[in-house]
This record gives structure tokens, C-alpha cells and sequence, in this order.
């Protein structure tokens, strides 16, 4: 477990969008939390595109998103279908668990639930990517809850398990989601930021704005998570970075930036 000081806040800037060109390194994704938002329209998606293409030309431009409506209603099975059938080889989805489980059950008594929850997942095949687990804020810590809920998780799929709760972030926490094979949701929210640290086998973080779900990141702002992920991605473990700050149009921008950022690390890293 590599652990580290390291912060992700911070203010505003600008920045253009670009596409799935030219290098990227093995393992780096980068998209945004969601795709179907309307104040989108114009802005990242072209004026006159259907809301029935807005996917296909999404996964044109990133290869990875977040699904968050899963939180609040679990799609059914057809929806999965159709998502894994709409984009192209090589795409992921990330998918955020039901709130049933990690909120109101808050991990407990949840076997059902969470095979309810992956035999769903399944029909994205070889287009699923990690599964996160959000805890809700003001819950404070459980490590026997937490650790029994790990243990009952496939080891097969990426975890990922994220705190709102600073009380969270000691070190029995961060080996019990290492030795169970989940990995820490690195955040910025305030109040229960993170920190940049790796724990487990993959970098998950998420990017909420630097005002909660609003405003575009300072280039600096981003740059040091950029060279932090290179970093590990230079150790061979995976990145997943998503961004969460779609009120005006933000989100996109902000994430072809980093992934931009992430890449020219990485090259100057290798030399």
C-alpha cells in the first residue's frame, strides 16, 4: 500500500476538447460521471445531435463513464444489454452500486442485493469496468461491517469503495480494502477529501468540482494528480479518473484536459 499527502483542489481556468488521438498509456481512463445531461447540448454535444446518439458520439471522445443513475434505480437487464451494444470495443463502463446497499442497509444483510446488483452488471461483459460503493456522509466507522461486506465481493471485478466520512481514513481501514483486493475512491469533496494514496490494486478518483459539482479546474489544480497518476501508471497500476462537475459543461473539458496532462507525465516519465 502506497499512501501519500498529496491534494486535488483548487479554483478555475479554461481548456479545449480533443479526441481519441495519439498516444494514451495503457491502463489510463478518463471520462466523466454520466453523459446524459441536457445543458450538455450545444456545448459538448452538437446542437442538432438526437439525445439517441449522444452515447455513440460520447464514446467517440472518451473510453470510459461513470454510470450514477444505478444509485438511485437499478437498470434492468435489457439496459445493460443496450449499453454494452452501443459503444465500441474496448469501452468501459464504471457503475455505481444501488444506495439501497451502501445507504439505507449501510452493507449489511446485502447478499442479495449484491448478487441482484452484478447479475445486472454482467450483461456489460468485457465493457465492465470497476464498481464503486459510496458510503453515505455521517456514518461513522465500521470496520467489522466494512471488512464482512469485502469478504462477500468476487474477487474477479475492480472494487472500489468511496468514503464521505473522514473517520474513514485509518490505516485498518485502508488494509482491510488492500487485503481483500478494493481499492480507495480518491475524492475532492470537501469535508471529506482524500488525498492522493494509493490503496489497493487501482487508482479510482473522482473529481466533484471545485464547488461541489460546479466550476472548471485550474490547470495547476489538475497537473498534480495528472503527474501522480503517471506515476503509478509507470508501476503498472491502472487509472480511472472521472469527472463529476457537469453544471455548465465543465466535465468533459476538464477530463480530455487531464487525460492530456496524464499522458504528456507519463511520456516525459518514460523518457
Amino acid at each position: 500500500m502506497r499512501t501519500g499527502d498529496g491534494d486535488f483542489h483548487n479554483r478555475s481556468s479554461t481548456g479545449g476538447l480533443t479526441t481519441l488521438q495519439g498516444f494514451s498509456p495503457p491502463s489510463l481512463r478518463v471520462g466523466c460521471s454520466g453523459w446524459q445531461y441536457k445543458h450538455w447540448r450545444g456545448d459538448f454535444y452538437p446542437a442538432d445531435l438526437p439525445v439517441s446518439r449522444w452515447l455513440e458520439y460520447y464514446s467517440s471522445r472518451f473510453d470510459t463513464v461513470e454510470i450514477n443513475n444505478s444509485f438511485y434505480r437499478l437498470p434492468d437487464t435489457r439496459t445493460f444489454d443496450r449499453w454494452r451494444e452501443r459503444v465500441p470495443p474496448g469501452f468501459l463502463y464504471a457503475v455505481k452500486a444501488s444506495r439501497y446497499i451502501t445507504h439505507m442497509k449501510k452493507l449489511k444483510d446485502v447478499d442479495a442485493s449484491v448478487e441482484l446488483l452484478l447479475s445486472r452488471l454482467a450483461q456489460l461483459n468485457r465493457a465492465l469496468g470497476p464498481v464503486l460503493y459510496q458510503l453515505p456522509p455521517r456514518w461513522p466507522l465500521n470496520l467489522q461491517r466494512l471488512t464482512a461486506f469485502l469478504q462477500m465481493l468476487p474477487p474477479h471485478l475492480t472494487h472500489v469503495v468511496e468514503f464521505r466520512d473522514p473517520a474513514w481514513y485509518v490505516e485498518d481501514v485502508f488494509e482491510a480494502l488492500a487485503t481483500h483486493g478494493a481499492s480507495l475512491c480518491l475524492h475532492d469533496m470537501e469535508g471529506a477529501a482524500t488525498g492522493l494514496r494509493l490503496v489497493g490494486p487501482a487508482v479510482y478518483i473522482r473529481f466533484h468540482g471545485p464547488t461541489k459539482y460546479h466550476g472548471t479546474y485550474a490547470s495547476d489544480a489538475l497537473a498534480v494528480p495528472a503527474a501522480w497518476c503517471a506515476e503509478r501508471l509507470a508501476e503498472g497500476v491502472p487509472v480511472y479518473a472521472y469527472f463529476n462537475n457537469d453544471a455548465g459543461g465543465h466535465a468533459p473539458r476538464d477530463a480530455a484536459r487531464f487525460r492530456e496532462l496524464t499522458r504528456l507525465a507519463h511520456t516525459a516519465a518514460d523518457g
